[in-house]
């Protein structure tokens, strides 16, 4: 759980440091996604978890 907790604080400074150098092209790429159809979020939104656990899971072996 450890691991989990020290995870989601980096994902959090990561977009925060990106929200704070970056503040347009954040609100544009905000504005794209959210012109995408709620099925193609989803799809991304999937393949970047299993992404991200394929990552950690050959990290970590």
């Amino acid at each position: 759980m450890k691991d989990f907790g020290t995870a989601l604080a980096l994902a959090v400074a990561l977009e925060g440091m990106l929200y704070s150098l970056l503040p347009a092209v954040m609100q544009r790429m905000n504005a794209q996604v959210a012109a995408l159809a709620p099925r193609s979020v989803r799809l991304a939104g999937l393949a970047a978890a299993v992404v991200g656990v394929a990552a950690v899971w050959l990290i970590r072996s």
